[in-house]
């Protein structure tokens, strides 16, 4: 089953931007949120390193896109 988790903070202002955009894009695939401070584990066990992060699950296969790959297609549209 494909889903993605987005591992966010409370205080990550691009985690905020991120949020918005993937609302306003009515995704077919189902977002998990994972706060990295309230599920620390669940962090660790993903190795997130920095927020945002997005983890595109299919089965056993994973994608990452981290931080700085999201703001550079963000801004490459412009």
């Amino acid at each position: 089953m494909k889903k993605i988790l987005r591992f966010t903070a409370s205080w990550c202002q691009p985690c905020k931007a991120l949020a918005k955009n993937l609302e306003e894009a009515k995704l077919d695939i189902p977002i998990e949120v994972v706060d990295i401070d309230v599920f620390e584990d669940v962090a660790i066990d993903h190795s997130i390193r920095s927020v945002p992060t997005l983890v595109l699950k299919n089965g056993t296969t994973e994608k990452r896109l981290y931080c700085k790959l999201l703001c550079l297609r963000f801004y490459s549209k412009f």
